[in-house]
């Protein structure tokens, strides 16, 4: 599923109308009018009082109509108008006429703190004050009015957006945002949704389709995918009878150092259960005797003690995996630059290898094309520089993705895999996957995926998937606070057959 910025949202709204020939009053009743139908889907009729607050933009138009179905059919709504401004849109002004010709009491006028209103606990808020097209601001008596909104412990559903929330950027006051139960948005989900600084505001996302021009949908790339499972069939890539082990290739997992082989055991671990036909583990010899006792699937060669001091192979690999529990010495750094001159691999760089890389950016220009590198935020930091927020983390990813010709995971709730100006954001993965290892188990998967011919931007994008899906699987068995990253590898066969599962016709899964 697509993301579209505000300003792609805008142009998928004209182009609907243009190519429907509907104004813009109309597209707004027929949008309005299916988040109706979910709510009245839910609530059946219910006695329950519905208060919607309306800004005095598109937005408030929206929850206008709404205000008015609701009282067509026969539910308890109190309609509230949010004053912030004397500038009204057309839309507003006429479902503001079309709702007072209905309501027996109009809608109540809020300019200042003094006309809040009683909330109980019990009743249901409707937020509809600012959508997307926010870019100022609050005026200070509004900031207010939300946090009153959030205290009064209502559930809350957001139309479009929750009211404070800027479509590009960080809200200016963390608490000047309404915290929605959940958010109705419209056609496309928006990119403010998934990332850490403010996905927090809607803790359930409905995206409802409007009926926006499919032509101009299809046509448009986007700013990025949502990607769930429709977008990751089409990259598999299925065994056939005849194949054998050399047919998946043969990677390497290089990394470790003394108290830290468990990483390179849980990565080699994951490379065989994500279908590498080979998997060597290269490591210092102080993990020899572990990793040929715990993955007895592997080969393994070993360098000197404690550390690596030379990293040199008498094969070309089918992908290499390098820098989980590499360490940072002298030496390490040396053997890994006369590794980056020599290699000719698909590679795969995490942990250590990226704070090298860090430490020595001269090293990048001897990357491969398309090195897919997987840093936490720490390490991302030390990449590319500190960032205001989450929108600017994402513009200097993109930035230096372009300029290394590389592919870039920023790992979190909701990872996203960055190539050029492209996004790819996961849709799977849950807490319980903040755990150590997780992301050995991530970088072993992805390099299993090259080794097997993926493309390097596809063995990403379905190896962050593919790795959220098992601990989603796992997690159902161990809870958030059980999980640890070995049970992600245990399910990452299930995560494979789930895949292939379809949803019956009461929603439960079936083979």
């Amino acid at each position: 599923m697509k993301i579209f910025s505000a300003q792609q949202m805008r142009m998928a709204d004209e182009a609907t109308m243009v190519s429907a020939k509907i104004t813009s009053l109309e597209l707004m009743e027929r949008a309005a009018t299916q988040i109706f139908n979910l709510i009245h889907s839910r609530l059946q009729g219910s006695p329950i009082m519905i208060h919607v607050f309306c800004g005095i933009g598109n937005n408030g138009g929206d929850g206008l109509v709404v205000s008015r179905l609701l009282l067509e059919h026969g539910y308890n709504v109190k309609t509230y108008i949010v004053n912030f401004s004397d500038n009204r849109s057309q839309e507003f002004l006429s479902n503001y006429d079309r709702l007072k010709e209905i309501a027996k009491d109009w809608p109540i006028q809020l300019k200042c703190e003094e006309d809040f209103p009683q909330l109980k606990r019990e009743d249901i808020i409707i937020d509809a004050i600012f959508g997307i097209g926010l870019n100022r601001p609050l005026v200070p008596w509004v900031v207010s009015l939300i946090k009153h909104l959030n205290t009064s412990r209502c559930f809350k559903l957001s139309v479009d957006i929750p009211s404070g929330l800027y479509s590009d950027k960080a809200p200016d006051d963390p608490e000047g945002v309404i915290f929605a139960n959940v958010t109705v948005t419209f056609q496309l989900p928006k990119l403010v949704f998934f990332l850490p600084e403010t996905g927090m505001y809607t803790q359930d996302l409905e995206v409802i389709d409007i009926g926006l021009d499919r032509n101009f949908l299809m046509q448009n790339p986007g700013i990025g995918v949502l990607i769930n499972k429709n977008e990751i069939l089409p990259l598999y890539r299925p065994r056939h009878k005849f194949s054998h082990k050399g047919t998946y290739g043969h990677c390497v997992v290089i990394g470790g150092s003394y108290g830290k082989i468990g990483s390179v055991v849980l990565a080699t671990k994951a490379a065989l259960k994500t279908g590498a036909g080979l998997v060597t583990a290269y490591i210092p010899e102080c993990g020899y005797e572990v990793l040929q006792t715990t993955v007895p699937e592997a080969m393994v060669i070993a360098d000197s003690d404690d550390e690596l001091e030379e990293i040199t192979l008498d094969f070309t690999p089918a992908a290499i995996g390098i820098g989980i529990g590499l360490g940072t010495g002298e030496k390490t750094i040396s053997a890994f630059e006369e590794f980056l001159k020599e290699n000719t691999s698909p590679l795969v760089i995490d942990a250590d290898g990226i704070n090298i890389l860090a430490k020595k950016p001269e090293f990048l220009d001897k990357l491969p094309k398309k090195t897919i590198l997987t840093p936490h935020p720490k390490e991302l930091e030390r990449l590319v520089g500190k960032w205001k927020d989450d929108f600017d983390k994402i513009e200097k990813a993109k930035a230096f993705s372009k300029q290394y010709d590389c592919v870039v995971i920023i790992k979190g709730a909701n990872s996203i895999t960055v190539f050029e100006d492209q996004l790819y954001v996961n849709n799977t993965g849950n807490p319980g996957m903040a755990t150590a290892g997780s992301g050995d188990v991530l970088t072993g998967m992805i390099t299993s995926l090259l080794s097997q011919g993926y493309d390097p931007l596809h063995a990403a994008v379905f190896g962050v998937y593919l790795h959220g899906s098992s601990g989603d699987i796992a997690v159902q068995k161990t809870g958030f606070e059980g999980l640890i990253a070995s049970e992600i590898i245990s399910h990452i066969g299930p995560a494979f057959i789930e895949l292939f599962k379809r949803p019956n016709v009461e929603g439960q899964q079936e083979k």
